[in-house]
């Protein structure tokens, strides 16, 4: 279940990196090597997210499972 949310702040991540890349294309020398550095970390944020959320999911740690549980054991 973790691993379905971290999708949006993922997705987050590569839209803004896409967009500092364009952006860094049309810049000058200093600027453009700065901009492609930064698209980069922006993309391996990306990547760390949804790894770190396929693990917390495969090994059972997701909190949201826990939650969802609760939620439907409560149930009159």
């Amino acid at each position: 279940m973790c691993f379905f949310f971290s999708f949006m702040p993922a997705t987050i991540c590569v839209t803004i990196g896409y967009f500092v890349l364009f952006a860094a294309s049309k810049a000058d020398d200093g600027i453009k090597t700065f901009g492609r550095m930064l698209a980069i970390w922006l993309f391996v944020i990306a990547a760390f997210i949804l790894i770190t959320a396929a693990y917390v999911t495969l090994a059972g740690l997701c909190p949201i499972e826990d939650i969802l549980n609760t939620l439907h054991s409560a149930r009159p």
